[in-house]
């Protein structure tokens, strides 16, 4: 799941990537309101986590620009204002949830998942497809009840197969869905991680199959 976070304490946006990367997300980190405003529509980011107090316009009011032209990306607010009226404004205007500053990182991530749950219409936090469970909460992921060793894109792309099970994810989506701006992804990369999943989950896992000139396809149960 890639993030995209707009920050500009570059100190706390740092530990911030740490610990949403360490659980599984790809972060990309802006530092203002106008980038937001011109990146969010263009990568297909599953949430976004943003500032009020940003250098050059209220982190509300890149919201409400957001949702004005249709954004529908779930937002969560992370500011230090925690009056009870900036908390109604913040939801009131378009956000979705609403922390306040300091806060524990396991609570933001846990608000994360739920918000992009909710958003992809999939609350259980467990993708199911045949003998193959994905907790989406805990990043493990159980074959025939027992736990498959996966690294964390193989997790990735494994996730994004699963919430789409049945239909072909296009290479390009797949690659911009795990990939932050940052990584240095080799051409290959997504082949190689395919086939490392499609050797895991054999013999009883769903199939990945190759989509010839259009991308990958999880088999539906």
């Amino acid at each position: 799941m890639r993030l995209l976070l707009v920050e500009d304490d570059e100190r706390l946006a740092r530990g911030m990537v740490a610990s949403l990367e360490a659980a599984g997300f790809a972060v990309d980190i802006l530092t203002n309101g106008e980038d937001a405003l011109r990146l969010v529509g263009q990568e297909p980011y599953c949430a976004i986590v943003l500032d009020l107090g940003l250098p050059d316009m209220d982190g509300l009011d890149v919201l409400s620009r957001l949702r004005a032209r249709g954004a529908t990306t779930p937002v969560l607010i992370l500011t230090a204002r925690d009056m009870v009226d900036d908390r109604i404004n913040g939801l009131d205007r378009g956000a979705d949830d609403y922390m306040a500053k300091p806060f524990d990182p396991r609570e933001l991530e846990s608000r994360i998942r739920a918000l992009v749950r909710r958003s992809q219409g999939t609350p259980d936090p467990v993708l199911r497809i045949g003998a193959l469970a994905f907790d989406r909460s805990s990043r493990t992921v159980y074959l025939d009840d027992h736990v498959l060793d996966l690294r964390r894109r193989e997790l990735a792309v494994l996730e994004t197969l699963m919430g789409r099970p049945g239909k072909v994810v296009a290479k390009e989506r797949l690659s911009a869905e795990i990939f932050n701006f940052d990584d240095a992804v080799t051409p290959n990369a997504l082949e190689v991680y395919v086939g490392r999943l499609r050797r895991k989950l054999q013999p009883s896992g769903p199939a990945i199959r190759t989509i010839r000139g259009l991308g990958y396809m999880i088999e539906a149960a």
